[in-house]
């Protein structure tokens, strides 16, 4: 009797095919039948769940869990979308730094400090969503882009004053 190892379905340039589970950056989206290197597949793809072997039961299970990512997904742009609309509506947000006599920062406004004073007004975003090419480095009114995620981008109005000193 030869003792056979599980194998992996390869694709027609030697490589395996694999069902991703979620979207992988640079490969494809979830539910895609992607083909990648054995070493990329086994070593990284499976043991993070990334990906699993396109059995007839896996692809079933893949089914029914893309309908719940689908719906997950529609609520999380729902929100995003109102979370947009609130940020158009507001006035802006007032972000105060210390600043020299002509009006130049002693240090920088980032995308930190603009997502902690949105913050501040009980609007939820990470400085990650926060789009600067550069950094604030004066006093005075800018629009700063947010990038929300799923493609919704808006614009918030930011104006960096000069700290009021305590005598």
């Amino acid at each position: 009797m030869i003792k056979q190892r599980n194998q992996l379905p390869h694709g027609k340039h030697g490589n395996i095919k694999l069902v991703l589970t979620e979207d992988v950056q640079h490969l494809g989206k979830q539910g895609d039948v992607v083909e990648v290197r054995p070493g990329y597949g086994r070593n990284y793809l499976l043991p993070r769940g990334l990906a699993t072997v396109p059995t007839a039961h896996n692809l079933r299970l893949l089914d029914r869990f893309k309908i719940r990512v689908r719906q997950a997904r529609e609520a999380r742009v729902a929100d995003l979308k109102a979370l947009a609309e609130q940020i158009q509506k507001m006035a802006g947000v007032t972000v105060e730094a210390a600043a020299n006599d002509e009006g130049h920062l002693y240090g920088s406004v980032g995308p930190a400090e603009v997502a902690k004073a949105l913050r501040s007004k009980n609007i939820m975003v990470d400085p990650e969503m926060v789009r600067m090419d550069v950094h604030i480095k004066e006093l005075g009114l800018f629009a700063v882009k947010l990038n929300l995620g799923y493609e919704i981008e808006t614009e918030v109005k930011v104006v960096v004053l000069k700290t009021q000193d305590k005598k």
